[in-house]
């Protein structure tokens, strides 16, 4: 939660940190962009990496970085500078998320893994409702920079809590040079089955993110409502892991298209009434996302062959790609409604990403 929620905790700070600057707080939704232009830029470099030297060791050098870079954005004078240190802060905790996925894949029962995926995703999601409210929450008393220090302080008793607790890294045999652990990277990137699998997921993440975006800039309720929005979401987030045992059981392509499509349809139906029964029609939507991310990590993953960590890692990235472009797609829209609908056909057309797909992997065999 609190890797992946530094993604969201600057959107409740926008007009903040405008206000303290003397700028717009659309131009300031760049601060996102920047910093999951850096998340993305690490998963390439950090996913490969963990199957070199260890999840548990690039977790203890990950993590104290966080802290730092973390640290350092609240220090930040002016918005040029924060631009640049998020993208740092962005590449620095960019360690987590594959080497912790890769962990649970390594240390648990298969038979657990389902649920194990699907809860770390969830809490993925969770950060991005848990840390903007704690952010709407506390900025008053702490101020947008104590945020930051907060969140720095957050990951060193992670790293101290993570150092008790992991087992030691398995023993890893170092085949090649370093650069050779990159070679699977264009393959999959270019495997005809996975981008549109990778399409998907940056299609499911940009909506996320954009429409939390979209109800912070558009101004479509007031700040306690707003807080009511944003939590409405923890319930569907908490809910829907504890189902995977039994929706597991639905072939994946279906799972997939399902949630997908569910997700278009409450977005589409948020546009359509103008935002009556918005905290319901959200949590139908989050609901939809929470289900629909840990599909596609289980369908790039029996995709990828032998080249499974790797394969995550882009998982990952195209996340971070998705959320990067979020805030700017919420922005391009020029209000609520339109946006609702623009993000309602791209869930469609990344249904049909998906459907394709499956079509292209029952011809590779």
């Amino acid at each position: 939660m609190l890797v992946s929620g530094q993604l969201y905790v600057v959107i409740p700070l926008l007009h903040d940190m405008a206000t303290g600057w003397g700028s717009s707080a659309g131009g300031l939704t760049w601060l996102v962009t920047a910093f999951g232009v850096g998340y993305g830029a690490g998963f390439l470099v950090f996913g490969p990496l963990s199957d070199r030297i260890g999840r548990r060791k690039l977790l203890m050098i990950g993590l104290p970085l966080a802290a730092v870079t973390t640290a350092l954005v609240a220090l930040s004078p002016s918005p040029e500078v924060a631009l640049a240190l998020r993208a740092l802060q962005g590449i620095a905790v960019a360690m987590f998320p594959p080497a912790g996925m890769a962990y649970l894949s390594e240390r648990l029962d298969p038979r657990r893994r389902v649920i194990a995926i699907a809860s770390v995703t969830g809490a993925f999601l969770a950060s991005a409702v848990l840390l903007q409210v704690a952010a709407q929450v506390l900025v008053e008393s702490v101020g947008w920079r104590g945020l930051f220090l907060l969140s720095a302080a957050g990951f060193v008793l992670a790293a101290l809590a993570l150092r008790a607790v992991m087992l030691p890294d398995l023993p890893r045999v170092a085949a090649g040079s370093l650069l050779s652990t990159y070679r699977a990277v264009p393959g999959l990137l270019f495997d005809r089955v996975l981008v549109l699998r990778y399409v998907a997921t940056i299609m499911l993440m940009v909506g996320f993110v954009a429409v939390y975006t979209g109800l912070q800039i558009y101004g479509v309720s007031s700040a306690a409502e707003l807080l009511t929005l944003r939590a409405s979401g923890l319930p569907s987030i908490v809910l829907v892991p504890l189902l995977m045992p039994w929706l597991a059981r639905i072939p994946l392509t279906i799972r997939a298209v399902a949630f997908l499509l569910v997700g278009a349809l409450a977005l589409a139906t948020v546009g359509l009434t103008g935002g009556a029964a918005l905290v319901l029609l959200l949590a139908v939507y989050v609901a939809a996302i929470t289900g629909g991310l840990p599909s596609m990590n289980e369908a790039i993953s029996t995709g990828a062959g032998q080249a499974k960590g790797t394969a995550l890692a882009l998982f990952s990235f195209a996340l971070a790609v998705g959320g990067s472009i979020g805030p700017q797609v919420a922005a391009a829209f020029g209000g609520f409604t339109p946006l609702m609908y623009g993000l309602a056909a791209g869930m469609a057309v990344a249904a049909l990403a998906v459907l394709a797909s499956a079509r292209a992997a029952r011809r590779r065999r």
